[in-house]
């Protein structure tokens, strides 16, 4: 009952803030998402199957599907900044897929978007102009979402942008100050990536180490565009930042392991493991963990989400998860087609957990594993090389 009435009161919250936004002037008034929608096929009922998709994915009720709706048809009033740093702009790319766009990329195209590198026709001076015009224009109103890891220190001059050459980082940190919200988006912006990885030459550190405001990080290499979208829908429904794990990624994201809802984790269970690409088991489905996969280590939600309009993810197509969303990855899940020894990975829990289950013979049943990977019954792990 009084998770009912905590619900009821955030609806009530949430209506209320949506009602308050939708009187607030257009940025880009000409547009009407509907239209935009239907201009791309879709139809009023694919619309609202998304919401209460997304919805879903946000871990909320099924009743706010039409908050859901709603916020994402009063999003073009939120001006966003797009700061690329040291990166490949493939999260952009997650994003703007121009071979079949989503209707999360298609509401992304609806949303004031103020400033962003890979999309914007203007360059140079111009673009320059349009950027601190778009800080000064709407500052404290806009949400700033930076790619990239950003070179810092006395190395902040390996990433020089625009006519006078500022720093990236000097970009970073005028651009957040009057930031109303700030999300890392990639691993390399939440983490580092790899610019951060050994030996570092340029210095590169995440977005986190450049600004004192709070930074929500949406990792992910790259990330799914719902990761991306469901961030800025969220913001728009409760005016607040969502709940954050230890790493200040929102939970309703990275709150479970990619090993919890694995389409393979019945493999694991059981003891059949891949044992090399392409051998007997591989062509089973069996699980990938003996021939690299960080599933067990790595929190994410690619197995609900999936990529390529939602058809496939990497452990679907037989390859295992490499913690993309991890901090350090480059440097910690190495290599990733081999599984990761106990002795070189530092856990919480001291490092057991995954390996020692994988490498176990017989019937043991003791609970979870120290990682914890919840109740493993551990038949067999004899599997030969085929």
């Amino acid at each position: 009952m009084k998770i009912q009435d905590a619900n009821g009161e955030l609806f009530k919250q949430a209506s209320k803030r949506l009602d308050e936004l939708a009187k607030l002037p257009a940025h880009n008034a000409d547009k009407d998402l509907m239209q935009e929608l239907e201009s791309r096929g879709f139809s009023r009922r694919d619309f609202m199957k998304w919401s209460g998709m997304m919805t879903a994915t946000l871990a909320l009720p099924a009743s706010f599907a039409p908050l859901t709706a709603k916020a994402a048809e009063v999003a073009n009033r939120l001006p966003v900044v797009w700061l690329h740093m040291a990166e490949c702009t493939g999260c952009s790319e997650s994003l703007l897929r121009s071979d079949a766009p989503s209707i999360d990329s298609l509401i992304f195209d609806y949303i004031s978007l103020e400033y962003h590198e890979t999309v914007m026709a203007a360059a140079g001076w111009q673009a320059e102009q349009n950027l601190h015009h778009a800080i000064e224009k709407y500052a404290g109103e806009y949400i700033l979402m930076v790619e990239g890891g950003i070179p810092k220190g006395s190395s902040e001059f390996y990433l020089t942008i625009g006519g006078h050459a500022r720093t990236g980082a000097e970009e970073a940190r005028i651009a957040a100050k009057n930031a109303k919200a700030i999300f890392a988006i990639g691993t390399c912006s939440s983490f580092g990536g790899i610019q951060a990885a050994h030996p570092n030459p340029t210095n590169a550190v995440p977005l986190s180490e450049i600004t004192s405001r709070n930074v929500i990080n949406v990792p992910g290499c790259p990330p799914s565009e719902k990761n991306i979208v469901g961030n800025v829908l969220h913001y728009i429904l409760f005016g607040s930042l969502p709940t954050l794990d230890a790493y200040n990624r929102p939970t309703w994201a990275y709150g479970l392991r990619i090993h919890d809802l694995c389409e393979r984790r019945g493999r694991f269970d059981a003891g059949q493991f891949v044992e090399h690409f392409g051998d007997e088991n591989a062509q089973k489905g069996y699980c990938l963990y003996k021939v690299g996969c960080k599933g067990p280590y790595t929190f994410n939600n690619c197995s609900k989400l999936r990529f390529n309009q939602h058809t496939s993810w990497p452990i679907q197509a037989g390859h295992g998860c490499i913690g993309c969303s991890e901090p350090h990855f480059w440097d910690t899940m190495n290599p990733f087609e081999e599984p990761i020894g106990n002795k070189l990975y530092a856990t919480s829990f001291n490092g057991l957990g995954a390996d020692k289950t994988a490498d176990t013979i017989g019937a043991v049943v003791l609970g979870a594993t120290a990682i914890g990977i919840a109740a493993h019954a551990i038949i067999s792990s004899t599997q030969n090389a085929k």
